[in-house]
């Protein structure tokens, strides 16, 4: 019964909080957004002046009620400023790279003031390390924040609890912002011997023409990098621009990667099988395609390939 209504508390909570506090790409803390709570330390303090103020009255002593009021008004004030040290500091969310699942995804943030510094500034999750700074007036800091990233596919981040106890740490204030993060996550990879190559058509095997040196394909605009040798000096006395020649030799032995090849005991595990060999074969060089039902991606190479392979398999069966 305690649990049931635990929970529903906690439900509601949530949608007072939703409410109150919407997900945004950046946000400026105010009063609306704003707690603030004795600590341990405050509220010793209090009982502590409760009993000095009980023996001030009862033996009229007045360096107790000196002692009582200096310390009651240090306490009001120390209020006031924890509360001021966390109000008007912006919030704005930043990139989030791909991650393989198992790793730390990375969040970019950015902590800007505009008008007062900002102190002893702590960002966290409850399942990760805290993270403190601070924020000089007027200018702002850069901050990347780390998550465990558990499952594939696209993964938000709880709220943000950002708090402060800043001056004195009678008080703490805090907020929990929903700064509207998403980061693509990849399967995990798993390091397996390469399958038997196959190829997709009447010839058994997929021809592709990769940057070689057998064949003069034309020229193209010169990029930082390219070789002296392949440059066109004839074309650049003629004022037509700096281009650099391009070959390409032909390519058979493309693969193609299905999820029927992959091992594994449940799905997870056979697309972290296809994870692992999109690499391999990325790190070799050599062009790879990728079929799962629903999804078929023609052989090539390069980064951009990589990506949209591992995207494809970090988000099979998984809703957006």
């Amino acid at each position: 019964m305690i649990s049931r209504m635990a929970g529903q508390t906690s439900g509601m909570f949530q949608r007072w909080l939703k409410q109150r506090i919407p997900a945004a790409s950046q946000v400026r803390l105010n009063h609306r957004r704003i707690f603030i709570m004795p600590t341990r330390a405050g509220m010793g303090l209090l009982i502590l002046l409760a009993i000095m103020l009980i023996g001030a009255i009862n033996y009229q002593n007045s360096l107790v009620y000196a002692v009582v009021f200096t310390l009651g008004s240090l306490f009001w004030v120390g209020l006031h400023h924890t509360y001021r040290n966390l109000a008007g500091l912006e919030l704005h969310a930043g990139g989030s790279p791909p991650v393989f699942c198992g790793e730390d995804a990375r969040f970019g943030l950015t902590l800007v003031s505009e008008r007062r510094e900002h102190q002893a500034i702590v960002l966290s999750w409850s399942d990760s390390l805290p993270q403190r700074t601070d924020v000089a007036a007027g200018l702002s800091t850069n901050l990347t924040l780390y998550h465990p990233a558990e499952q594939r596919g696209w993964m938000r981040p709880a709220r943000l609890r950002v708090e402060t106890r800043y001056p004195l740490g009678w008080f703490v204030a805090w907020s929990l912002v929903d700064l509207d993060w998403r980061v693509l996550i990849y399967p995990k990879p798993i390091r397996l011997p390469l399958p038997a190559m196959r190829g997709h058509g009447e010839g058994g095997g997929d021809q592709f023409l990769v940057e070689g040196v057998d064949d003069f394909q034309g020229l193209r605009e010169y990029q930082p990098g390219d070789s002296r040798r392949r440059l066109d000096w004839r074309a650049w006395s003629r004022g037509q621009g700096l281009h650099s020649k391009v070959f390409a030799e032909p390519q058979h032995d493309s693969r193609w990667l299905t999820l029927s090849q992959a091992p594994g005991l449940n799905l997870d595990q056979q697309l972290g099988c296809l994870a692992g060999w999109i690499l391999q074969l990325e790190q070799q060089r050599q062009p790879y395609g990728l079929e799962l039902p629903g999804v078929r991606i023609q052989p090539a190479t390069g980064e951009s390939h990589r990506d949209v392979c591992l995207r494809a398999l970090a988000l099979y069966g998984v809703a957006e």
